[in-house]
This record gives structure tokens, C-alpha cells and sequence, in this order.
């Protein structure tokens, strides 16, 4: 079996994936497009956001170069009412 370590190569970055736990814990503000606070949530990881988060983890792609998240799908009107007012089962 052969390895090599210490190797120094130059390599081109692209993306900074991240997996942040927030254990019970995301919080976030729903601001109108003057800035202004409509609605506040603070509970799970919402469903539409990306990975497979289980609600316990913010899983999101950032370029490195824009700063963009890269995986971020745009919510549908029903997932954010869903959201900020879950229906009762």
C-alpha cells in the first residue's frame, strides 16, 4: 500500500460546504421588501431548505468567489406558509 502525505499541491477552490447544527434552534426573521419584520420563526430547520438537515442543520454551498449560497432552491408560497403557520395534525 502506497501513500503520499504532506503533499503540497495547488489546487483551485470552488465551494465552501457547510454543515451547521442548530439542534432545535433556527431562528429567523421574514422581512418585507422594505426591510421591515412581517413574521418571525424559531423552531426546526424548515423542510425546503437544502440536504437532508433532519431540522437539525443548516447544510448550505457557498462560493467562495461570490459569496452565494449555491444549493438554495427558492421556497414555494405554500412551503413558507407551511412554515410560519403548520396546520395542526
Amino acid at each position: 500500500m502506497e501513500i503520499e502525505v504532506n503533499t503540497k499541491a495547488k489546487v483551485d477552490i470552488k465551494t465552501l460546504r457547510t454543515c451547521i447544527k442548530v439542534s432545535d434552534s433556527f431562528n429567523c426573521d421574514i422581512l418585507d421588501a422594505n426591510g421591515n419584520k412581517v413574521e418571525d420563526y424559531n423552531y426546526y430547520v424548515p423542510n425546503f431548505f437544502p440536504g437532508d438537515h433532519y431540522g437539525d442543520y443548516l447544510m448550505l454551498d457557498i462560493d467562495i468567489e461570490t459569496g452565494k449560497i449555491t444549493n438554495w432552491k427558492k421556497p414555494t408560497p405554500e412551503e413558507l406558509q407551511e412554515m410560519l403557520y403548520p396546520e395542526d395534525d
